[in-house]
């Protein structure tokens, strides 16, 4: 596929501008169609420390007039007029995102739309922050210990300065428009570091915000074939205040002791490994219509997926049935551009190999293969779902993050037994259970060790709530009023009267 190629698909070409222009570098990378692997969908400038030193830079002189010359609803509108060109440009942006992700259009529209969620939300919040109680804070009192007035005591939040965004490539839109919509709306100017096999989405939405009035200086972007150089830069530059990244844990293990030399503001969303637990009262259609939208989402390439089933021992065939079913019925394989797709293939051809490696594994560990060709390699990077029960807690498809589409079930008997399984984890992003009692629902909920859980359903990440994990799966939270606190920093100003 060619650059002609992939501009083919799109009717905004505009929304590529700055690519063209700069790619004509002779240090390029190619970006690849997950789908059809040997095809190239673009060549892009492979940018270094140099170019990324030029970027904070360039984002540390525009700091003045984004975040003090620029009131909050002058931002706030800007971050408004983003959302709707966002808006306008979805089905060329959907597209944009299949060609490089793999992952189906449908899927890719509803990534739009929850990604573009956010640009509004902190639209909402950048005014919010600015008011009583948010940016600014009302004066008290201070008095000596005499009990006399001898002055005020006020509090500001200011945009701590340049952040740098660092995004992964299953969710090239939403993961910059969550990090990079709060950031804006708080004041500060970014630079952005997306993952070189998704970076075209990225370089569409900063030339939609320079459109909408967002200077070219306060978003910049930094692309690359691999992100070393870049995110050592990025995390041991004094120019940079802020560093938010998604990945993995070990990476943003790296990151922040990196982050550590200028000890900087960072936020991390790291691995998950989630448990997904079904009780002997849950409404079994309910919990595998949950299990399925968990887990074969993105081909089961996220940080939340459903990756460790627990189920009842007094359900557990019923619900195994089920879910064979409906997979049968609602999972198709194949290239995200094709009408009827509704799961794509992984984002590269070693992650298909490490599955089927992993899988192989359980099987010879004990695993029984209930769904799915445990013997079949897989063909290029396309990958069809796999049901495990028996699995082992000492499998690796059991206690490691899977990125992909693989189902590994074992039985519990009790309560008791369920969270102590679920909590056995030295991660703790996202768990899931089913039941339809209020009481456990609650009790449960509380007592399981992650950042965020789904009771019922498989899906809940919304810009109003805040996302993030206990343990190793990182710092921080994003979305809601908190997503936007994470680009603040606190100043407290005593004023003698």
């Amino acid at each position: 596929m060619t650059t002609a190629s992939v501009l083919s698909h799109i009717n905004n070409h505009s929304l590529l501008q700055n690519w063209l222009q700069e790619s004509s570098s002779s240090d390029t990378f190619q970006v690849h169609n997950p789908a059809r692997p040997d095809e190239v969908v673009a060549y892009l400038s492979n940018k270094g420390r140099r170019e990324t030193r030029e970027a904070i830079a360039t984002a540390a002189k525009a700091l003045s007039s984004w975040r003090d010359d620029m009131t909050a609803s002058d931002r706030a509108q800007k971050l408004k007029k983003w959302h709707s060109l966002i808006h306008e440009n979805r089905e060329d942006l959907a597209k944009i995102m299949t060609l490089e992700s793999g992952k189906p259009l449908a899927e890719s529209m509803s990534e739009l739309t929850h990604g573009n969620s956010f640009v509004e939300w902190f639209a909402a919040e950048a005014v919010r922050q600015n008011g009583p109680g948010g940016g600014f804070q009302m004066p008290t009192t201070f008095t000596t210990e005499k009990g006399s007035p001898r002055g005020k005591v006020l509090g500001i939040k200011q945009a701590v300065g340049v952040a740098a965004l660092i995004t992964p490539w299953n969710f090239p839109l939403a993961m910059i428009t969550r990090k990079g919509a709060p950031a804006l709306a708080a004041g500060c100017t970014v630079v952005i570091k997306p993952s070189g096999r998704t970076p075209l989405t990225t370089l569409a939405l900063q030339n939609l915000a320079q459109e909408a009035g967002i200077p070219a200086e306060v978003m910049q972007v930094v692309t690359a074939e691999h992100g070393t150089d870049i995110g050592h830069e990025l995390c041991t530059n004094p120019g940079v205040a802020k560093v938010s990244f998604t990945g993995s844990t070990s990476v943003g293990k790296q990151l922040m002791e990196w982050s550590s030399s200028t000890v900087k503001h960072v936020s991390m969303e790291l691995g998950g490994n989630a448990p997904f637990i079904v009780f002997e009262d849950a409404d079994l259609d309910q919990a595998v219509r949950a299990a399925v939208a968990s887990k074969f989402r993105n081909a089961g390439q996220t940080c939340v997926c459903a990756d460790r089933f627990l189920l009842h021992d007094s359900i557990h065939d019923e619900f195994v049935e089920r879910l064979l079913k409906k997979i049968d019925e609602s999972i198709h394989v194949g290239d995200g551009m094709d009408e009827g797709t509704t799961m794509g293939p992984l984002i590269t051809k070693s992650a298909a190999s490490n599955t089927y490696e992993t899988i192989q594994k359980a099987v010879k560990e004990g695993a029984k293969c209930v769904y799915g060709d445990v013997d079949e390699k897989p063909s290029g990077q396309f990958y069809n779902p796999t049901v495990l029960t028996n699995v082992s807690t000492e499998s690796l498809v059991w206690h490691d993050e899977n990125f992909g589409p693989v189902v590994p079930i074992r039985s519990f008997s009790n309560e008791e037994e369920a969270l102590k399984v679920a909590n056995d984890s030295n991660v703790g992003l996202a768990s899931y259970f089913c039941t339809r009692d209020m009481s456990r629902a609650f009790r449960f909920a509380e007592r399981l060790e992650t950042g965020m859980v789904g009771v019922n359903d498989g899906i809940m990440s919304t810009c109003v709530a805040p996302f993030g994990g206990v343990k190793e799966s990182g710092l921080g939270r994003e979305g809601g009023s908190l997503g936007l606190e994470e680009y603040l920093e606190t100043k407290y100003i005593f004023l003698n009267v």
